[in-house]
């Protein structure tokens, strides 16, 4: 469907419209928060409403990664390095199959 990468897409849309002097980390940040609340809202009475889920969470992820790229971040590079961290907070043996947090462990 699109010939170019997501991100590639998003810039370009972006672009057409002049939008990117909006773009400041602390308002897309904002529209992260904003964004996650109104996905939240989809499963807010248990059945979700799953069409306006998946719209509610693309905008979310364009968000997330129009932030990412206007800090100059990779958000694979970020997401592996923060599993990383994670991974040592939770080891297996300790975490699996429970939520607690990990000073709990």
């Amino acid at each position: 469907m699109y010939e170019d990468s997501v991100p590639d897409t998003v810039r370009q849309f972006m672009a057409e419209r002049d939008w990117q002097q909006f773009h400041t980390p602390e308002n897309l940040a904002k529209s992260i928060s904003i964004e996650a609340a109104e996905l939240l809202e989809c499963f807010q009475w248990g059945d979700a409403d799953l069409e306006s889920a998946k719209d509610e969470l693309a905008d979310v992820l364009t968000y997330c990664m129009l932030l990412a790229d206007k800090l100059e971040l990779d958000p694979d590079t970020i997401i592996l390095e923060k599993l990383a961290k994670t991974r040592e907070k939770y080891p297996v043996d300790k975490a699996r199959g429970t939520s607690v947090k990990y000073d709990q462990l």
